[in-house]
């Protein structure tokens, strides 16, 4: 087997193919381009993309050359795989102003300076925007039928649950695969890999070229990620992981890797970090929460390098000491005046972080400090009293969350 595709296995990210044996002669014969599109309908992706964005990053390190496509013209559609309702579309300048954000963010992570795999950064918008209607489908909506087209999964399931699909959004299976065409056309793209919920948009990629250029492409899959406690990866109570520290911290990125459950940390040291598996392998007999140390420290030196790292595992392991003063802990900003007015109630300042019902609780059970301090009162308000020497009052919620409040 071709040693990207024995990578990409091991590593557990292999879950269709749809000629491995094919695509792993074509491999061992030539370095490919391989591409993955990206909506841009957030200034940042979340962690739920990082395992997409391993996949460019084992492409590189095999000697193959990522196409990341940013999908300028589909945000401005929106993909109906996964989803119960239409997606809200963007204004075109904010879908732009995503696009820059994006790509930087993506850039932190792959490698940019050899030219033999640095990305090719692509906008559909731009092949996109001017097709013309009755030659579109001519040339292209001739190769589709819809008995085929109804049965995929993303247009099948809304209209098994009588949920409304827009003809916008059937019309996106079409759109992606035209955007592989396009790729292979003017960049010689053999390869589109994306999640398990993408296969049918794939297939239909791979299956438009053959028919129109009679070419052999490729398309493969990735495992959707569910934790071991069944929910989805990348969200939590108080929503998705940011890969961008204005969204969410360095220190919480770090901490939600500490925090992995202990049945999924040997699953993320494999998929999350460049460590090799022979190394894996070896840390897996390690106590669990040293291995959760490493997974935490390795993937958030991946996105923001080694020296933020080492610092947000500095903080947590300060901040979990019962007199730690706090130093070094993220920010939680309040009005200067309100504080000194003692109007602030602690539970709006944890609101941002927890629902209501959950913050009483953690009352109730004892798990809210304020300066070290347990509190009980539901109706607990901050004063400038507490205020410490270096001018902010530690928030404790529960024992892994940990702020400094500051004016």
């Amino acid at each position: 087997m071709n040693e990207f595709l024995k990578e990409f296995k091991d590593r557990g990210y292999f879950y269709q193919c749809t000629d491995e044996k094919a695509l792993s002669k074509k491999l061992n014969e030539e370095s490919i381009k391989g591409y993955i599109g990206f909506d841009c309908t957030a200034q940042s992706l979340h962690v739920g993309s990082l395992l997409q964005i391993m996949c460019l990053r084992l492409m590189q390190k095999h000697g193959h050359k990522p196409i990341v496509l940013l999908g300028g013209g589909t945000t401005r559609i929106g993909d109906p795989s996964g989803k119960d309702k239409t997606r809200k579309i963007l204004e075109e300048n904010e879908i732009e102003k995503n696009i820059k954000s994006i790509e930087k963010i993506l850039k932190k992570f792959l490698e940019i300076e050899d030219e033999k795999v640095a990305p090719v950064f692509v906008n559909n918008y731009s092949w996109l925007k001017n097709l013309n209607y009755i030659s579109f489908l001519r040339d292209i909506g001739k190769h589709f039928t819809i008995n085929k087209m109804l049965s995929f999964d993303s247009v099948k399931l809304r209209l098994e649950r009588e949920q409304s699909l827009s003809y916008m959004e059937f019309n996106y299976m079409i759109l992606q695969a035209y955007d592989f065409l396009e790729l292979n056309k003017t960049e010689n793209c053999l390869l589109q890999i994306g999640g398990s919920d993408q296969w049918g948009n794939i297939v239909n990629g791979v299956e438009l070229i053959k028919r129109y250029s009679s070419k052999e492409v490729y398309g493969l899959t990735t495992e959707l990620i569910t934790l071991a406690s069944g929910t989805k990866m990348g969200k939590t109570e108080s929503g998705a992981i940011w890969l961008d520290k204005k969204l969410f911290s360095v220190f919480d990125y770090w901490q939600f890797w500490r925090n992995t459950d202990d049945r999924d940390v040997l699953k993320f040291l494999k998929m999350f970090t460049d460590l090799n598996l022979s190394e894996i392998e070896i840390i897996s007999k390690q106590d669990i929460n040293q291995q959760k140390i490493i997974l935490a420290n390795e993937a958030t030196s991946m996105l923001y390098g080694a020296k933020e790292a080492k610092e947000a595992e500095t903080i947590a392991k300060n901040s979990f000491s019962g007199d730690s003063s706090g130093e070094n802990l993220p920010e939680i900003k309040i009005e200067k005046t309100n504080i000194d007015k003692d109007i602030i109630n602690l539970v709006s300042i944890i609101e941002k972080n927890l629902s209501k019902s959950e913050i009483r609780r953690l009352i109730r059970s004892n798990g809210i400090k304020i300066n070290n301090k347990t509190i009980v009162e539901e109706n607990f308000k901050i004063s400038k009293d507490l205020l410490n020497k270096s001018n902010f009052i530690k928030l404790s919620i529960g024992k892994k969350k940990h702020f400094k409040i500051v004016t």
